[in-house]
């Protein structure tokens, strides 16, 4: 009869249960044959394995060992199958006496002399086996913080193959290493809004941007402080829930980005990267479908600088991102789903030399409206707020008084999300004004006359699309919710007229009208 014990698999961010199955067969040749659709660091788990058994002592089976990773339709990959695959051998072969083996879920790659390592994915791993309701886990000490934040289940940090032997035989002298309950420091890196000046206009648009979930494009001059203000706003965001943490720590875990012994992540994602950044590293692919920095930046800030140095077909990929908040990616290996909910953060200059439209460019009209063309319209029409960045005299900065401060801004953006989540509690899905459907938005952006005569006279002038005049009703109610008001009122269509500048700018209009 074989040997049966349990292990997990991780699938997008979600795991499932796999079962291990050893047995050996009498008379057949001397060799380790595992079955079930594993990848090649499945298949190499029989040398780790035989080297393993053999620094503890244990004797290698001189017949045939079968492994068999059940269900064997679906696609196994990862080294954190060895535990448990050496566990079930040592069973089957009677070297080991193991009590209540099937109360267990084991994680965890071997190395040669029997440390166990740590790997990729153990939360999803652990909340996936819970859900199975497995009632303990063997995972590798360095995963062991990560692992303890799924309750509800009993979590066994070791370092060795010896230690979990030790364990499940009931040795009562094996040390269980255990993690103390020590809270995180995190560095701040002192990024205050304080230190900007002379940019209040962008400013209220950044402080809508936090608030509602909107997406925020800045186009000016060099050395504006466009990037500068963009690394600022991740310092205003509200705290993440329980639940935003966990579905952050999950991605960061599969994608290998977690630091050993860091439980939950406390902060929300800020990534920037590089404009040199492929397809596959922007929206995730490679061979298994990993997750890509759309997902990476899930639950906070994806920043593209130089956003029209990027090649087309890149920010083109990010259509459905935006529109959606996942992301599909399908291989040959596997199809994989992930979270995709993120602010998109750009900035850009307005032309090649960036100087555009004063005297110092120098930048022929072709070569303006070359550059420009890089950003698709569908792109542009998916940010909600589009802002002129116009240069500050240094000079006059010691002078300006400081406008608002980074705990003045959070501050007004907590109170604003707070708003918020009463208004969709019963909303699945639905966190922020950024998020509303198109029936939510008929429901709380209802216009009075008024509001109503000024966005129709704005989008006749501009040709504003319907997904353009959700995206300013939208940004209309942040704007009341910052306020504290119940309704849409006249300030706050004007006031979110002005932002959508680079759509005035067609017609040579960079401030909002009467």
């Amino acid at each position: 009869m074989a040997t049966m014990v349990r292990s997990m698999a991780v699938e997008g961010i979600d795991g499932f249960q796999v079962e291990i199955e050893a047995t050996t067969l009498k008379g057949q040749q001397q060799m380790i044959s595992i079955i079930g659709l594993g990848d090649q660091a499945v298949k190499e788990s029989g040398e780790r394995l035989q080297a393993a058994m053999e620094y503890y002592g244990y004797d290698i089976p001189r017949d045939k060992v079968l492994i068999s990773l059940a269900p064997g339709n679906r696609k196994k990959r990862g080294s954190h199958y060895d535990l448990g695959i050496t566990l079930a051998v040592l069973t089957e072969t009677d070297q080991i006496a193991p009590k209540d083996i099937e109360e267990y879920v084991f994680i965890g790659e071997l190395s040669l002399n029997g440390r166990i390592r740590s790997c990729p994915g153990i939360l999803s791993m652990i909340t996936a086996a819970r859900q199975c309701g497995i009632k303990k886990a063997i995972v590798p000490y360095d995963n062991l913080q990560e692992a303890e934040k799924i309750e509800g289940i009993e979590i066994y940090g070791l370092q060795s193959l010896k230690q979990a032997v030790q364990l499940l035989e009931g040795n009562e002298k094996v040390e269980i290493e255990r993690t103390e309950n020590v809270e995180i420091k995190i560095c701040d890196e002192e990024l205050d809004f304080a230190d900007v000046r002379g940019q209040r206009e962008l400013l209220k648009a950044v402080l809508l941007s936090a608030a509602g979930g909107h997406n925020l494009l800045m186009i000016g001059e060099p050395g504006c402080g466009k990037s500068m203000i963009a690394r600022r706003i991740p310092g205003i965001l509200p705290e993440m829930s329980e639940e935003e943490a966990l579905e952050v720590t999950k991605i960061q875990s599969i994608a290998g980005t977690l630091k050993n012994n860091e439980g939950l992540a406390k902060r929300r994602p800020f990534r920037a990267p590089h404009h040199n950044v492929s397809l596959n590293a922007l929206i995730g692919g490679g061979t298994y479908a990993q997750p890509g920095e759309v997902s990476l930046a899930h639950g906070g800030i994806l920043f593209l600088d130089e956003l029209a140095e990027f090649s087309r077909s890149t920010l083109d990929a990010l259509r459905q991102p935006l529109e959606d908040r996942t992301v599909t990616i399908s291989r040959v290996n596997g199809t994989n789903s992930y979270p995709a909910n993120f602010v998109f953060v750009a900035a850009m200059n307005p032309c090649p030399c960036g100087y555009y439209p004063s005297a110092k460019c120098k930048c022929t009209d072709y070569e303006i409206i070359h550059y420009r063309s890089k950003v698709s319209g569908p792109i542009l029409e998916r940010i909600d707020i589009q802002k002129w960045v116009h240069p500050v005299d240094y000079f006059e900065l010691n002078n300006e008084a400081v406008d608002y401060t980074s705990e003045e801004l959070k501050s007004k953006v907590e109170k604003a999300r707070k708003i918020q989540e009463e208004r969709y509690k019963n909303d699945e899905g639905i966190f922020c004004n950024a998020q509303m459907t198109v029936s939510q938005i008929q429901q709380y952006c209802k216009l009075d006359d008024e509001c109503t005569s000024i966005l129709r006279k704005s989008c006749e002038k501009y040709g504003f699309s319907a997904r353009v005049i959700h995206k300013l009703l939208r940004l209309a109610r942040t704007s009341a919710d910052i306020r504290g008001a119940e309704n849409i009122e006249k300030c706050d269509i004007i006031g979110v007229l002005s932002c959508r500048e680079l759509d005035k700018s067609n017609s040579n209009m960079y401030t909002v009208g009467d």
